[in-house]
């Protein structure tokens, strides 16, 4: 990849990777667009960058990881399902990423969905302590996210709401589950990439790629929090909805006229 690939693609990464929109399936369209062929580096780089994002997190909320044991159990307990599917389902999981018509087709009905969100689950109750029963039923949510195009954020997100949380309570702690989710998700395909035949040398020779990545994901994402939570506990899902659903309708015609976005 070039300079300026690694950097839109890590913008893009760092711009949706909390917002409700997919973040893997915007950087794998936006690959398509700047024609990145999907080598074994790339696919580990868009992987990698959403540790930038993660740090953006750390940052941000430093002060709610010093709470006590309690609100990492409740981390713990919520990682869990999408940890178990993603070590027995990965190489399906993986299957998917690669077919940009799940991913167009995905951001629409999730659009759909997001019309009625607010409608559907904005019912919060006064108690909005998340228990541990809470914390792994949206882990259960995390897990649609695997299928790329639904949107990890809109998932988990929607499933605090179904927990009764407000919408600003339910989009910080998919913030927080974000962090193990993938911290983990980095670890494995890093150590993959390690152990594999000619992994330390692919590593070595684009390493300044993999810092410049996520130094951009990183002051990118910290701006999208901050903008999300004001936005969403002010106006909710709908426009979030209505640009999945024009994002992925205009794929699928640039698909259907010639276009060919699936060169990863």
């Amino acid at each position: 990849m070039t300079i300026f690939q690694t950097i839109i693609i890590a913008i893009v990464e760092g711009l949706t990777e909390f917002l409700p929109v997919s973040s893997t399936g915007h950087m794998i369209i936006t690959q398509g667009i700047l024609g990145v062929e999907s080598t074994d580096f790339v696919k580990l780089f868009t992987i990698c960058i959403q540790f930038g994002a993660i740090l953006s997190v750390l940052v941000l909320y430093w002060k709610r990881f010093f709470q006590s044991m309690k609100f990492y159990y409740k981390l713990f307990i919520a990682f869990i399902p999408a940890a178990v599917i993603g070590l027995l389902a990965g190489d399906f999981i993986d299957s998917l990423l690669e077919n940009v018509w799940v991913v167009s087709i995905m951001l629409v009905l999730g659009g759909i969905f997001m019309l009625f969100a607010d409608k559907l689950f904005n019912k919060p109750q006064e108690d909005q302590e998340i228990t541990y029963k809470k914390s792994f039923k949206i882990g259960l949510f995390q897990c649609i996210a695997m299928i790329p195009g639904v949107s990890r954020s809109m998932a988990t997100i929607v499933g605090g709401m179904t927990q009764k949380l407000t919408r600003k309570n339910a989009a910080e702690f998919s913030f927080f589950l974000a962090v193990p989710t993938m911290f983990a998700a980095t670890g494995y395909k890093m150590l993959k990439a390690i152990t594999s035949d000619g992994g330390m040398e692919m590593l070595s020779a684009n390493l300044s790629t993999l810092i410049i990545g996520n130094i951009v994901a990183f002051i990118v994402a910290m701006l999208a929090i901050k903008f999300f939570i004001s936005f969403l506990t002010k106006y909710g899902f709908k426009a979030f909805g209505y640009y999945r659903i024009v994002a992925g309708l205009a794929i699928i015609s640039l698909m259907l006229f010639g276009f060919d976005l699936s060169v990863i």
